[in-house]
């Protein structure tokens, strides 16, 4: 039995991603066989498919940053006793390259339960930008109820769930945003700043003190804008450099040169901090408190999304072998939420 999955064969545009063909895998020790339900559309693979991904695998490769899916297949057990995943179990995963497929085989450890009554499109909305905007609030920004904070980009698939969990915790947010986009901004309970106007100025009017924190995932000159946002004490997290997207170079001389900037600024004797944030830091250096803290995170957050706290902010589903339009529309800068690829939804399934 075969299963189906997107190669992206070598730099290019979004039509030059393949349909395969392949073997069914076989679970073994310690795996687990995943049923993909549904996998994301992030900025991730518009970096990928220009070669500027910072520690993308060698070309060519299956993409997909994360996924939601139903365990088919276990392999037998390790030897560590830990409890996992039951056949039939509705779960998700972060792969950062592998999920753009209809089947995917994963290290059962790696597997987050999704709670019953959150459906696989709505919970693959949370799972990359989830973890994410749930990690920059709460474990590096600290970010507490009365504060204001500034997020760049706030209809975006992070933006917008940054939006929804901070405002849960009676946190001020200022978003910014198109023009075209100011509605849904609002809609979401930020106050909507159109990214074209003076960002500087308009955050003064509203928080003339300056903000606790500003997530940035612009960066480029912008940068330091953000960073003169801030209050005295205030944290800037850059998770991003979107600006750069379409620039010729290097795309890891282009994260070094950000991180360079944020440690510089760090030194300055001024209360403020900076950090850039990588969902994936911590993982090799120690993989079961990584799995560990991400499980909370994660449950927590679909949690919020089970009860109706958080809505899943979808922009559009795509069935998998359209994945170059959904890319093509993910780079659109027309996107509200997020852009997922459903396999179950191809009429040859």
């Amino acid at each position: 039995m075969n299963i189906t999955e997107i190669v992206l064969p070598a730099v290019g545009e979004p039509e030059s991603l393949e349909v395969r063909l392949r073997e069914r895998p076989q679970p073994g020790p310690g795996q687990a066989l995943v049923r993909v339900e549904a996998s994301g559309v992030s900025f991730a693979e518009q970096q990928m498919r220009r070669g500027k991904y910072y520690d993308m695998p060698a070309f060519p490769f299956v993409p997909g940053y994360d996924l939601v899916g139903i365990v088919e297949e276990l392999g037998t057990p390790t030897a560590d006793g830990q409890p996992g995943p039951a056949v039939g179990q509705r779960v998700a995963a972060l792969t950062k390259t592998g999920g753009w497929a209809d089947h995917v085989l994963l290290d059962a450890a790696d597997l987050v339960p999704v709670p019953e009554g959150v459906g696989a499109v709505e919970a693959e909305t949370l799972v990359t930008n989830g973890a994410t905007a749930w990690r920059m609030l709460f474990r590096t920004a600290h970010v507490r109820p009365g504060d204001t904070i500034v997020v760049h980009g706030a209809n975006g698939g992070v933006g917008s769930v940054l939006v929804q969990l901070a405002r849960t915790r009676g946190v001020r947010v200022i978003g910014t945003a198109s023009a075209r986009n100011q509605e849904a901004v609002a809609a979401l309970g930020a106050l909507p700043v159109d990214y074209r106007d003076d960002v500087p100025a308009r955050v003064r009017e509203l928080a003339p003190h300056g903000v606790a924190a500003v997530f940035d995932h612009v960066g480029g000159k912008g940068i330091k804008d953000s960073w003169h946002m801030l209050a005295p004490g205030g944290t800037l997290v850059s998770y991003g450099s979107a600006s750069t997207r379409d620039q010729a170079g290097n795309g890891t001389l282009t994260v070094l040169r950000l991180v360079a900037r944020l440690a510089l600024w760090n030194a300055l004797p001024n209360g403020r901090s900076a950090h850039f944030f990588n969902l994936w830091a911590g993982k090799a250096r120690n993989p079961q408190q990584y799995r560990t803290a991400l499980s909370e995170d994660l449950t927590e957050v679909f949690g919020l999304l089970r009860d109706g706290t958080v809505q899943a902010q979808i922009d559009r589903v795509y069935p998998l072998h359209q994945a170059a339009a959904a890319l093509r529309h993910a780079e659109s800068g027309t996107v509200v939420g997020k852009v997922v690829l459903a396999p179950e939804t191809d009429p040859s399934t």
